[in-house]
């Protein structure tokens, strides 16, 4: 019925469709893209979605509505885009059939999110591969957030595809103190379970998950609150405002019924503010009224509600139920009025006469206001008769979420069987991977409890999932709920670790791990194994969220006193051990920290992976971290979450970085990027904050550096800044600056932050050393002697033997230092032993001697892409009257982060379409990525990249 306002909305429309004209004519030449229309209720969004259908020649398109209502349904807006389209389906590969089919509830399986976003693209990308296709989604803000997720990013991932997509946005504005009325029903908000209460909960996906950030070992910060924003935010917008006065001149002209003098006129025109629905609606409905000063749509909802007047009760009736059914399914419509012995014919031509509804294929109202000014108008029981009547003809074996929904909104109070059924509704949800559902039918289950126990249970529930969702605040207003509540000293740890989350996600509230020690305490008598866990989960939360600096300290502090005896006192545990690290230094604790990694049943890393990173860089045992780097990029591809991917391609680049494989480095950022950029979220920072320190271009590094710290301040993320400190030292070292050097060693070291502190050492020796500070440089060489004696890894005592040597000069300690390190897979600092013995024999006027060992460090450095380091090798051989040989750039320096991973894994062997779903792109646009590779490389086909030099692994 958009259609009888079409020509008057699109009066004074022009730029907007220019806008869209260029959208869509880019996606007929096969640049895909989206464009979000927002603006207030009547504006003329969806006319204009109506016009760019029509204009769109040659276009297939497909459609697909918001609805308050259906926000607790996973999928249900992504249903209504893909159905058309499902007949390409069977043209899938069989895991994206499956997806799509588990997502849709065709099977039962828990597909992940951004596994149907994959395939939901593919479907596009097929139903596009003959015409251009456009997809124009209204109600935009009323989409379940399933749906909003992948509909979000399929708009990123379009761009080399003939798909143009347009969504249509209400902004709710607030004028003379009234706000624009919600649709009727349904909840607030809706986000996604998870778990935080039960032992070993910050594992894997636990700690990752915590803060829906994959930071780890080296404290990346988590976005705290920002799940809350919508995802459409990200993508460009285009505000729809009031029409012009000239404009809104010719469309009260053309359109109105009413003859109208020039004052009145003026009037309507003063009130509707250009609205071009304001203006058609306020004529027929109070526009010789006297001035109003409440909101253009609370007055176009009165003006719809003016039509109810007079209406036989059961007409109402009948478009009181249509309002109520957001599916707009006359199968449903017509088998509740006869439950509620209403004639269809009489009352359905008595609606009709209002121009509020059309019954037709599909029940529609004219406008999203009018569906909302019925439901409103009508008394609270006759909206519970609607209700009623809608859960009894739903289907309960095809449709139990919606029959389920329509009972909660059917009662007048609590009822226990109700909630029980939301309460499946909830595990229904939770595995479709409709996560955000799930929570709201939990929010929902608590409200009807009548048990005041099962209440408490569901609402905690609820609170989880609310906070693994993103949703901070909504969770911290559902915990509040609970606070008066009679709880037994379980639920009060449970709450306390709740609150621990919600502090440690949220920006400077430093009251996470005093949360978390008191749920420690609580549980130290009924649940000792939990209480263990629970300080142990405080160290992890302060990992994943970057700000571990200060939390160690804090909760050893607390363990030693409060922590109640391991299960096995002959075997001590990763607690246990590190409480001995504080208490008797590295020499005693090593051994204990060796022991918990390896584990009894399990490695501690399939458990706490933030843990065992930190305690694996602190032992200098390259070899651990590469096992745990294996794990987690296994265990993320194989589950699919994203979350504990991006933790292992983070950790992957610093493997890659430490063993001075940079073309890696820069193929795991560009994933992880792509992934940041599929979940909307911004992408991990300290891997690339490592390399950039040792591929050592300096503006291009402080610049990383400084944006970083800016964003480390403002987060708290203290750790993350301790991590730029470390890098800074490393960068200025490799560039000869050992006075900034100094500084930043300096400050890396001072917090004594696991592994930051230790690695930190080396850097402070050698620069304390060219600054003249030699006993700064003294005492750093016994901490750093300390922690590599005590883990006896080639690496470490590699590293110590060089730095060993630059405090004594006796040359024996730089041959150990090479010795030692042709052993470990550090490439880099096997070059920078190299470099500083062929320094120092230089310097010792031994130049035959020194040449041989700078010819190798600069041969590892250059051909690493270590460049500042490589030019002090450079340097150095100049100096001896050699030359160093020239080499070409790397490959990465000639393609993008993104073109660099994608040409490594073509070398592979890999397909189109086997990279494509590591990016969570289309096949298509990677063969569009290939094309610039080949150009850029001058090469002609995917077998010349596996030999070229960079590319091929």
């Amino acid at each position: 019925m958009t259609s009888a306002h079409s020509f008057g909305q699109l009066v004074g429309r022009q730029a907007e469709m220019r806008r869209i004209d260029e959208l869509t004519g880019a996606a007929r030449e096969g640049s895909g893209g989206a464009l979000v229309l927002r603006g207030e209720a009547g504006i003329g969004k969806s006319a204009l979605l109506d016009d760019t259908r029509r204009a769109a020649s040659g276009f297939r398109t497909v459609r697909a509505s918001g609805a308050e209502y259906e926000r607790e349904l996973p999928f249900a807006a992504l249903h209504q885009l893909c159905v058309p389209m499902l007949r390409h389906l069977a043209e899938l590969p069989a895991e994206h059939r499956e997806v799509l089919r588990n997502a849709f509830g065709l099977a039962a399986s828990a597909p992940d999110v951004f596994r149907i976003g994959v395939a939901a693209l593919e479907l596009l990308s097929c139903a596009a591969r003959d015409r251009p296709l456009l997809c124009l989604i209204d109600d935009a803000q009323w989409l379940d957030t399933a749906s909003s997720k992948v509909l979000t990013f399929l708009a990123r991932r379009i761009t080399c595809e003939p798909v143009a997509m347009v969504f249509a946005v209400r902004l709710h504005r607030t004028e003379g103190g009234a706000g624009e009325p919600a649709e009727p029903g349904g909840p607030a908000e809706v986000d996604g379970p998870g778990g935080v209460d039960g032992p070993g909960a910050a594992g894997a996906a636990g700690a990752a998950g915590a803060t829906g950030a994959a930071g780890a070992a080296g404290g990346q910060g988590g976005p705290g609150e920002c799940g809350e924003r919508g995802e459409l935010d990200e993508l460009p917008g285009l505000l729809v405002g009031g029409l012009s006065d000239a404009d809104a001149r010719t469309l009260l002209a053309a359109k109105s019924h009413v003859t109208l003098d020039d004052q009145v006129r003026r009037r309507i025109m003063a009130e509707a503010r250009g609205n071009p629905l304001a203006l058609l609606e306020l004529p027929r409905s109070g526009g010789f009224a006297p001035p109003d000063t409440s909101s253009v749509p609370t007055r176009i909802e009165r003006g719809f509600q003016a039509r109810l007047a007079g209406l036989p009760d059961g007409a109402r009736l009948l478009l009181t139920v249509a309002s109520a059914d957001p599916t707009g399914d006359p199968g449903l419509l017509w088998p509740a009025a006869r439950l509620l012995d209403l004639d269809p014919r009489t009352v359905g031509a008595a609606a009709t006469a209002t121009g509020l509804v059309e019954f037709s294929t599909r029940v529609s109202f004219c406008h999203p206001l009018a569906r909302s000014a019925v439901y409103r108008a009508a008394e609270a029981e006759r909206r519970r008769t609607a209700h009623r009547v809608l859960a009894e003809v739903t289907d309960p074996a095809v449709d139990p979420d919606r029959r389920a929904w329509h009972r909660a909104q059917a009662g007048a109070g609590p009822d226990e069987d109700v909630a029980a059924e939301l309460e499946r509704s909830a595990f229904r949800a939770r595995s479709r991977g409709g996560v955000a559902a799930a929570a709201a039918f939990l929010e929902r289950a608590a409200a009807l409890s009548v048990d005041g126990a099962k209440r408490t249970e569901r609402t905690l529930t609820a609170v989880r999932a609310k906070l693994d969702a993103g949703s901070t605040d909504t969770a911290v207003n559902l915990l509040a709920t609970v606070e008066n509540a009679p709880l037994d000293e379980l639920q009060h740890a449970r709450v306390d670790l709740l609150r621990g989350r919600i502090a440690f996600v949220r920006h400077n509230d430093g009251d996470g791990p005093m949360f978390m020690l008191r749920a420690a305490r609580r549980l130290s008598e009924p649940d000792p194994r939990w209480s263990r866990d629970c300080f142990l989960d405080a160290l992890e939360m302060g990992l994943v969220v970057g700000r571990a600096t200060g939390v160690m300290d804090m909760v050893l502090a607390a363990a030693r006193t409060a922590a109640p005896p391991s299960r096995s006192p002959d075997s001590p545990d990763v607690l246990d051990a590190l409480i001995r690290l504080g208490t008797d230094g590295h020499r005693a604790a090593y051994p204990l920290i060796r022991s918990a990694l390896d584990g009894d049943d399990a490695p501690m890393w399939t458990r706490r992976p933030a843990l065992a990173i930190v305690l694996a860089a602190e032992l200098w045992d390259p070899h651990t971290h590469a096992a745990i780097t294996e794990w987690l990029m296994k265990t993320g591809r194989e589950s699919g979450s994203p979350l504990v991917l991006r933790l292992g391609l983070a950790q992957l680049t610093s493997w890659a970085v430490l063993s001075g494989d940079l073309g890696q480095a820069v193929a795991a950022i560009a994933e992880e990027e792509a992934i940041a950029d599929a979940v909307g979220g911004p992408p991990v920072t300290y891997h690339r904050l490592q390399f950039a320190a040792l591929r050592g271009r300096r503006q291009e590094a402080l610049e990383l550096f400084e944006a970083v710290t800016e964003e480390a301040s403002v987060s708290g993320a203290g750790q993350l800044i301790a991590n730029t400190h470390w890098a800074a030292a490393v960068l200025h070292n490799g560039l000869g600056e050992y006075p900034a050097a100094l500084a930043a060693a300096r400050q890396a070291v001072a917090n004594g932050d696991l592994f930051l502190a230790g690695f930190s050492l080396p850097e402070l020796v050698e620069a304390a050393l060219a600054c003249g500070e030699r006993d700064a440089a003294v005492r750093a060489l016994e901490a750093l002697t300390e922690r590599t004696d005590a883990s006896g890894t080639s690496s470490g005592l590699g590293i110590a033997a060089y730095a060993r040597g630059l405090v004594t000069g006796v040359e024996d300690h730089y041959r150990e230092a090479v010795e030692h390190l042709e052993k470990s897979p550090m490439v880099p600092y096997r070059a920078r032993a190299h470099l500083l013995y062929g320094q120092w024999l230089r310097r010792e006027g031994r130049r035959r001697d020194c040449r041989s060992h700078l010819r190798t460090a600069h041969e590892l450095l250059s051909g690493a892409g270590i460049e500042a380091f490589a030019r002090r090798a450079a340097d150095e051989l100049r100096a001896t009257g050699e030359k160093a040989p020239g080499r070409s750039g790397p490959a990465f320096d000639r393609l993008t982060a993104q073109e660099l991973y994608i040409a490594r894994l073509v070398a592979t062997g890999a397909t189109s379409k086997e990279v494509a779903s590591r990016l969570f792109l289309s096949p298509r646009t990677i063969d569009a990525h290939l094309r610039n590779i080949f150009r850029k490389l001058g090469i002609t086909s995917r077998r010349q990249l596996r030999d070229h030099p960079g590319i091929g692994v």
